[in-house]
């Protein structure tokens, strides 16, 4: 019988580290959005950037995207478009499908968020170099294209 390998505790405690810096961040910037009282989610705020960046995409497309099942995007996009931020239209290929677009009021909002996302990333790295963020890129996209291996 084989036994797996056995993760020295080195591996085990990176795996910790990326886990709690991961959710300190998402933790960290949920309370900028309440503090400057932005009424939307670090979730929603995610699909709004990805709309910012390339609006009229599918459902599918933002859920590829942003890393998110489909039921998990469709509340998040029903949430944005009862505030007014995001509306759907008929795809012109395929009606039955929809393309997610930013209102104006959703431009402004993501114009209002940017400038926090921006600096309390500025805030997140302090004391790194470009070497270091270049390192860290490197490392976590390494991690995360072994696991598109599993």
């Amino acid at each position: 019988m084989e036994y797996p390998e056995v993760v020295s505790a080195r591996e085990q405690l990176f795996g910790f580290i990326v886990e709690k810096t991961a959710k300190k961040m998402k933790l960290s910037f949920s309370r900028v959005l309440a503090d400057n009282e932005a009424d939307i989610t670090v979730d929603q705020w995610v699909i709004m950037n990805i709309l910012h960046d390339e609006n009229a995409i599918s459902q599918y497309q933002i859920a590829q995207r942003s890393y998110k099942d489909a039921p998990t995007v469709t509340r998040i996009l029903d949430l944005l478009e009862q505030k007014g931020y995001i509306r759907r239209k008929p795809a012109k290929t395929d009606r039955r499908k929809f393309e997610i677009h930013l209102t104006e009021n959703g431009l402004k909002k993501v114009k209002t968020i940017l400038p926090l996302a921006q600096s309390f990333r500025q805030r997140c790295y302090a004391g790194l170099d470009i070497n270091d963020l270049q390192q860290m890129e490197k490392t976590m996209n390494t991690i995360f294209e072994n696991l598109n291996l599993s």
